[in-house]
């Protein structure tokens, strides 16, 4: 059996779609509700939470292969209570959604050190792991689709700064070879990444092209993010967020990583691939 966490996200929610069907699989989820529409003849819903130990324990009972996401910078408590039920339930291979950032010695923000930490802790847990490591997705970009639809702007720091953001649907379907391979992905650490390095302005005009509209690139301030981001994060969180978008205008985030054309066998998806397959949600 395979067990996914965070199946209600942007990229649990696409492993479950793509999972082959060919054994059972557990999606594990605070609100069973929310993941209703991904059960199916081969996929179960149950509730659990990280907080509470014995709900993971009775979630990854029976399970070989486990998707781990967790989503609480403030905390590494909810990687050690999945990590501890873990090796008492008998799971053999965790699969960790972590970050890119890792690599970077400079990027000490409050989220990259997080997951440095959750990288320490799956390596010292006793199982076999994978670790993925995306730059940033580009589904982050359906944040502007409210501005483009009624304005024609798209807002954002660092128009100029390229990075090498990759499509969630390729984290998924690297994600669905490492659970699936039995552990031939074990103690591989993949960095994923999109096939070229794109800027918020590139990605404006791009956008602009398959719309066949005009769009504006207005520049936005680090305090202007910051604001933006105290309204949906703890202070501490959108600090680091705002941090290592700085960081990137130092060229750190443009590097092209070959790993997913080498797990998948075809090139990995662009930008342009991935807004034109999502372009009705930034029509008028």
């Amino acid at each position: 059996m395979i067990l996914l966490t965070g199946a209600t996200g942007t990229v649990g929610a696409l492993v479950a779609r793509r999972l082959p069907g060919t054994e059972p699989v557990r999606l594990l989820t605070r609100d069973p509700r929310r993941a209703a529409g991904l059960a199916g003849p081969h996929t179960e819903v149950v509730g659990g939470d990280f907080e509470d130990p014995g709900s993971l324990l009775r979630a990854l009972t029976g399970v070989r292969s486990a998707l781990l996401v967790t989503a609480n910078p403030l905390t590494h408590a909810h990687d050690e209570n999945f990590l501890t039920a873990a090796r008492t339930a008998g799971v053999r291979h965790v699969v960790k959604l972590t970050t890119l950032s890792v690599t970077e010695p400079d990027a000490i923000d409050l989220v990259t050190e997080w997951q440095r930490e959750n990288e320490r802790l799956l390596r010292g847990s006793g199982l076999a792991w994978t670790l993925l490591r995306p730059r940033a997705f580009m589904s982050n970009t359906l944040g502007w689709a409210r501005s483009v639809r009624e304005e024609g702007v798209v807002r954002a720091l660092g128009g100029g700064t390229e990075v090498a953001a990759v499509d969630p649907r390729d984290i998924a379907d690297v994600a669905v070879r490492a659970l699936t391979d039995g552990e031939g992905h074990a103690g591989r650490a993949h960095p994923l990444t999109g096939p070229e390095a794109v800027s918020p302005v590139r990605q404006t005009e791009i956008l602009a092209g398959l719309l066949e509209r005009p769009l504006k690139f207005v520049e936005l301030t680090e305090e202007q993010v910051l604001r933006g981001l105290l309204e949906r994060y703890p202070a501490e969180v959108a600090r680091a967020l705002v941090e290592s978008s700085v960081r990137g205008r130092e060229g750190t985030k443009a590097h092209v990583e070959p790993a997913v054309p080498e797990v998948l066998g075809r090139p990995a998806r662009s930008y342009r691939d991935w807004a034109g397959d999502h372009l009705s949600a930034f029509r008028a």
